[in-house]
């Protein structure tokens, strides 16, 4: 038998399908995010089933997190996206302690007991700085690729100021700095430094090591480093990080089935 887990993030929907008693996932995919969630979720859980020979009548349970996971038909429950990457997390990294989940809507800062239950968590889903979205707007402004920016900003040797932390008045900023001459390169390295001072803001006090960054953002180069940075501490990215989310509630999905248990 098999279960899913489904996280509708913000910018991607991802799903992940397990057995249900050997945590061995056996597909997975992604696709962009966009106006009609529950058809777009309904399409990957489907052409996921397809190739992977697995027939529907077999998805024991399915479990949904993330952004817009209230409104997933598929499945049978939901939970936070907190708990979700924390149980990702601890699945790949037995020892970790922090979690920083940077999305394309928000960031969260996650702490573990021992144990690798959630001790408290720090959140910014009221701005979009600190998120992905900054990057996005960044990017766009640079007439660049999301994707492109860690390399941009590898060649930096004097990263810009960036002061504003409001998306809105760091676009003006950027603008300004872009008027002046100040290589592109510098700004996206200054944006990166910006974004990794909020999550250490948001973090307040020390955070406990290991210490593992999950979320689309991860997968920027140079985001690793800047919050290394800003927190004076080694920071580990997750193995796939845009999936942590969705393993994590495929996980608790087992759980559930096998009585808490996996």
């Amino acid at each position: 038998m098999i279960c899913a887990g489904i996280d509708a993030g913000s910018r991607a929907i991802k799903i992940v399908f397990m057995e249900t008693g050997g945590k061995k996932v056996i597909a997975k995919g992604i696709r962009d995010q966009g106006v009609e969630q529950d058809r777009l979720t309904l399409e990957l859980f489907e052409r996921l089933l397809k190739e992977g020979g697995i027939k529907k009548r077999d998805i024991r349970r399915t479990v949904a997190t993330g952004y817009g996971r209230d409104i997933v038909s598929l499945a049978d429950t939901t939970i936070t996206e907190i708990t979700c990457h924390a149980v990702g997390v601890r699945h790949r990294a037995p020892e970790a302690m922090s979690v920083i989940d940077i999305g394309g809507q928000d960031s969260k800062v996650i702490r573990l007991d021992g144990s690798g239950k959630v001790r408290d968590f720090a959140m910014n889903d009221r701005c979009a700085a600190g998120t992905g979205r900054f990057l996005e707007v960044v990017a766009s402004r640079l007439d660049a690729d999301l994707e492109s920016l860690g390399e941009m900003a590898s060649k930096s040797n004097t990263p810009a100021a960036i002061s504003s932390m409001c998306v809105v008045f760091a676009e003006t900023e950027i603008i300004g700095l872009l008027a002046s001459g100040t290589a592109r390169r510098d700004i996206v390295a200054g944006v990166q430094k910006a974004v990794a001072a909020r999550i250490a803001a948001m973090a307040g006090r020390n955070l406990d090591s290991p210490i593992v960054l999950t979320g689309g953002v991860a997968r920027i180069s140079g985001m690793l480093q800047a919050l290394e940075s800003a927190l004076g501490k080694r920071v580990n990215a997750a193995p796939e990080p845009q999936m942590t989310g969705a393993l994590g509630a495929v996980i608790l999905a087992c759980e559930q089935v096998n009585g808490g248990q996996v």
